[in-house]
């Protein structure tokens, strides 16, 4: 592999050496570092003060289109007021393992995705030449490793929510949609035939539960009331997961999913509500989709957007569906050789 000093001396363009960016965090400078790799790794390993951003496939359309506002892609968490101080008014420098050269790729990754956006908002943004491989061996004094104390106030990427393009009902941001009436509407939203997605007010509306019909209610929050488990007309299953990046909501799909099916095998309507009904209910939601329609995360998720625009799920649920997408994936591989026949999605007509 060239020597980095070789690289150096026949690149062009925007990139910070390890020695530079050594030289100006010790000298004290203010830099906003973006470390673009896997959750994992970035536990494992990371620049001191380092925020971690690490996108699925299914949440860069946005960011390739260039529809994404960045001042907006970090939400509820303490890093937003951090991040969105800083980027405009001082230096941006991402990270990933060892990317020497952003044109060896000839598809953009995240970095180069990243770069772009950053600069059509006018902000300074480089790459870390060698990424964090040849920073540490450099100045391992400035890095944070496993057996180091992580501040989770750093993971605010992780949080990242971008909105899809669906085709109705999309915005240039998240923070619009979670603003907007819609998120705390008290009315159901239909997925699939006696399949509601809602809301805590939704879960509350006794005229409205029994408009559609819904006799299930499944109660993806810790505290939330079930206001009605004592009227012996209403099933209710609850899920105490919070809105978190260190919960694990995909350890309750499989009963999740069963009580869901028992509801529309008995033709009954059922409720999937949290609190603001776009990102714990959504997941679980999705999930539902992907194993009982034979749907990928990208179709599940699209669907449920164009029945309910506003949907975000955080980061950590959207990693925990690409995982139950690949579970998904080797059990249809082993059950049949011949693959999978997509299912048609029931809709039914108001």
């Amino acid at each position: 592999m060239p020597c980095l000093e070789c690289i150096v001396n026949n690149m062009s363009g925007d990139f910070c050496t390890p020695g530079q960016l050594t030289d100006r965090l010790k000298a004290g400078e203010t830099i906003l570092l973006l470390d673009c790799r896997c959750q994992t790794d970035y536990m494992r390993c990371h620049i001191k003060g380092a925020i971690n951003v690490s996108l699925p496939s299914l949440m860069l359309r946005r960011l390739k289109k260039g529809n994404l506002k960045m001042s907006c892609i970090i939400q509820n968490n303490e890093a937003k007021e951090k991040f969105n101080k800083l980027w405009k008014t001082h230096e941006i420098v991402l990270y990933d393992d060892n990317t020497t050269d952003l044109n060896a790729n000839p598809c953009p990754g995240i970095i180069d995705l990243l770069l772009k956006n950053f600069k059509l908002e006018g902000a300074k943004a480089s790459f870390l030449l060698g990424g964090i491989n040849q920073f540490e061996d450099m100045s391992p004094e400035l890095c944070i490793d496993q057996n180091n104390e992580i501040d989770d106030s750093l993971f605010g990427l992780c949080n990242l929510t971008l909105c899809e393009d669906s085709g109705i009902g999309t915005s240039d941001s998240e923070c619009e949609n979670l603003c907007s009436p819609s998120a705390m509407s008290p009315f159901p939203v239909e997925v699939l035939p006696n399949l509601y997605l809602g809301n805590a007010k939704t879960s509350a509306d006794i005229n409205q539960l029994k408009k559609y019909g819904i006799h299930y209610i499944l109660n993806v929050t810790p505290n939330v009331p079930n206001m009605f488990e004592n009227d012996q007309s209403f099933k209710y299953m609850q899920i105490p997961v919070s809105d978190k990046l260190s919960q694990n909501l995909s350890s309750f799909f499989p009963e999740a999913i069963h009580f869901i099916d028992e509801a529309r095998e008995k033709e009954h309507g059922v409720l999937v509500h949290c609190l603001a009904g776009i990102s714990r209910s959504v997941t679980v939601t999705v999930a539902y989709l992907m194993q009982k329609k034979h749907m990928t995360l990208n179709e599940a998720y699209d669907h449920v957007k164009r029945c309910k625009p506003n949907i975000s799920p955080n980061f950590n649920f959207m990693g925990q569906l690409l995982d139950f997408e690949r579970h998904l994936c080797l059990k249809s591989d082993g059950n049949n050789k011949n693959g999978n026949q997509q299912s048609t999605v029931e809709i039914r007509k108001t």
